[in-house]
This record gives C-alpha cells, structure tokens and sequence, in this order.
C-alpha cells in the first residue's frame, strides 16, 4: 500500500464498482434478505469474489455472515439486490440449479451424513450423475487422499476436521467453481482448526474460488486474499486479509485482543 492510500476501506457498492467486473466470478449487489417478512438480516450488503480468489467474511455475532451466502444460495428468500454468476442474474434460483450452474455450498451444521461410508457420502454429492462418480473421486481425492484412503470407513467414526474435509470434497464433486463454506472450524479443537484451514488453501490451489463465514476471524484472515467485515447486515470494512488484520480500527471493534499479539 502507498502513503497516500491507506486501507481498509469503509465498504459500500461504489468500492465494488470500481473492481473491474470481467475479473467477478461472484458478486451480489445491495442485498437484503431475512428469513421472516419485515425482518431484514442483510440490509444492503455488497461484496464479489474474483477468478481464484479467497474471501473471507468476519463480523460479530448476528452480523449476517451466514446469512449472507445463504442468500447467496437461494436459501434465505432475498428482497432486493442481485446475485451475479459470472454477470448472470441467478438471484434467488433454487440450490440444486446453483449447483448445476457451478456453485457448491458446504454449511456448518449437518453437512455429511454419519451413517454413511465415506464412498458414499461422496457418491450423493454426484448423485444425480453416477457416471460421472470415478472421475471425479479421483480429482478430489488429488486434493484429499484422505478420502481414498478411509473411503470404506464409516463416516460417524472420523474427527471432527476429518468430517469437514469428507463435506468439503462431497461438494467438490460436482466440480464447482466457486465454493461457499458456513464456519468450517465451527466446534474444532486448535489442532483439528488447523487441518480444515489447510483444506481449505488446497481447494483453492486446485482452481475454485472460496467465500468462507468465519468465526475464528484470525485465522480466517490469515488465508484470505481480501475480506469483508460485516456488522448490521451491510459492509463495515473491506480490504486484503492482511490489512484487516493489522488495522488498529478492525482490531478494536471486531477482533478483540488476542488479534493485538504479533504475528
């Protein structure tokens, strides 16, 4: 950054304008959006995802993190505003038409089914194109060896991390181009944090763009290559990864004290 041009920036649509477009992958404009009539989580909210890009999104409590890339998803009704899939208006499509267009979702809670092998939960990821199955489980297992190597173990018997990274490759099978993750190292010991964010930096080095809801905001800024804070349902901050993290603003307000250590 120059003298001249310090950052973060507060957020808004006209920052957004000025990203060239052609580089958007991802984008929603002015969303707003809420689960019940007359209750508005996102109100105005704006942010995009380049070509093999890492966003993350931080922000206290009831920000509207979640509820941002489920509307994004077609999952939470939105009121206004646009989504765009590389220019196309997909606004409000429903998720299984998101999917075929190139979207893959992984949500925090409930998001492998336990009673299940490995195999196949990665076989409903591509349930509606079984011909397609060996191909694909080979491309993810590239990126998770894991998945080949536990492939017949059921998957209530893994941990935690484990789990994240059996989720994370069910929706890769459908080879998305971008990928919305909900709180990946939701519930995870430090240790097990660790591993879902080295997955997470290996789906991106495979060529899918990421849009990641964090709580561990550190962490998440840590691996992002740009960031939104949100706060009340609209963009506070936004800028690269690392100048959120070392902003003294961003510091006091969203990422408390244990964001002030070094490193």
């Amino acid at each position: 950054m120059s003298g001249t041009d310090p950052a973060p920036q507060r957020s808004g649509p006209e920052g957004e304008e000025s990203v060239g477009e052609e580089s958007q992958v991802l984008r929603c404009v002015d969303l707003v959006a809420g689960y019940l009539p007359d209750v508005d989580i996102l109100t105005g909210c704006t942010v995009h995802v380049g070509q093999g890009e890492r966003v993350g999104i931080i922000g206290p409590n009831g920000a509207g993190k979640s509820t941002l890339i489920k509307a994004m998803f077609g999952l939470v009704p939105v009121r206004r505003g646009r989504v765009l899939l590389r220019g196309e208006d997909i606004t409000s499509r429903p998720a299984h038409r998101l999917v075929a267009a190139g979207l893959g979702y992984v949500p925090q809670n409930n998001n492998i089914f336990p009673s299940l092998t490995v195999r196949e939960n990665l076989e409903m990821g591509l349930y509606l194109r079984p011909k397609d199955f060996s191909d694909r489980q080979a491309a993810v297992s590239e990126i998770f060896p894991l998945l080949a190597q536990r492939g017949a173990q059921r998957a209530s018997s893994l941990s935690g991390g484990e789990r994240q990274v059996v989720a994370m490759g069910r929706a890769l099978m459908t080879d998305p181009s971008v990928i919305f993750l909900d709180e990946p190292s939701a519930g995870l010991s430090p240790m097990m944090q660790d591993t879902v964010f080295e997955a997470v930096t290996r789906i991106n080095r495979a060529g899918v763009s990421i849009l990641m809801v964090e709580q561990n905001a550190r962490q998440c800024l840590d691996i992002s290559d740009r960031a939104y804070v949100l706060d009340q349902g609209r963009n506070a901050y936004t800028g690269t990864g690392a100048e959120l993290a070392r902003d003294p603003k961003v510091i006091e307000l969203y990422l408390g004290t244990l964001a002030r250590t070094d490193g």
